[in-house]
């Protein structure tokens, strides 16, 4: 079957102009909020902190930084571009359009991945002002840039499909991923946390994803970085396979 890329590219055009819309909310802010976290932590507090698995504090935190943001970009980014349609009513005439649920998925999560990432970059690039660092495996750190967000842009669509109002579309980051972030190792490894709580935390999909970042970054991690692509990969199935069913049976979408 052969994609109607016509479709994709008008989906994805209509989500990325709304970005450049709002270049305050989308990039500046998350920029101007990680910035205060590396003047804070990074500067202020981690000036006073020894290294960590000899890399110093403010270049330790980084990739949790990265990670903060686009966790949380990539779900708002997929939530409220699916939410919209759902909320003033055109979804009806999408779904009724000559266009596949592949191509909707497509449009929408290219979109929400590629802000995401131009986000993520734009973050690095902002650490530099602030802490000398380098990435010794730039290639593993692309690549999970960009799972992380497209994985995450999926959570975030299926997010947008099952939240009834604009209140819900924070609900699960606000309660669930962001607690999960800082305690999935974004400003510590979890081997500083006694015994029975680094297993604990190993329950926590963040540090996987944290910790496969670092390990892009400065070859230390904390755990196996093939484990870490592993969970990225389930979490990024598990989401394709969710969003199948949502667009099979129309759940949420045809109520």
């Amino acid at each position: 079957m052969s994609l109607n890329t016509h479709a994709i590219r008008a989906i994805y055009r209509f989500e990325m102009a709304r970005t450049f819309r709002t270049l305050g909310e989308s990039i500046a802010s998350p920029v101007l909020t990680t910035s205060l976290y590396f003047i804070v932590f990074g500067a202020a507090i981690g000036s006073r902190m020894g290294d960590i698995d000899g890399v110093s504090y403010g270049a330790f935190i980084i990739p949790g930084l990265v990670m903060l943001s686009l966790l949380s970009e990539s779900i708002s980014n997929a939530s409220f571009g699916i939410y919209m349609p759902k909320w003033s009513g055109t979804i009806y005439e999408l779904l009724s359009a000559p266009v596949s649920y592949v191509e909707v998925v497509l449009g929408y999560i290219g979109a929400a991945a590629t802000k995401s990432l131009v986000l993520g970059l734009l973050i690095l690039a902002t650490a530099r002002l602030f802490v000398p660092y380098e990435i010794e495996h730039p290639l593993w750190m692309l690549c999970f840039l960009v799972l992380t967000a497209l994985s995450f842009s999926l959570f975030g669509f299926i997010i947008g499909l099952w939240a009834d109002d604009f209140q819900k579309l924070q609900i699960i980051p606000l309660m669930v991923v962001t607690p999960l972030t800082f305690l999935g190792g974004a400003f510590y490894s979890i081997h500083m946390l006694p015994p029975f709580w680094q297993q604990v935390t190993l329950f926590n999909p963040v540090v996987y994803l944290i910790s496969g970042m670092r390990w892009s970054f400065y070859g230390v991690s904390d755990v196996n970085v093939v484990v870490s692509a592993a969970m990225i990969l389930a979490f990024l199935l598990a989401c394709l396979a969710a969003v199948w069913w949502i667009f099979r049976t129309g759940w949420k979408l045809k109520a």
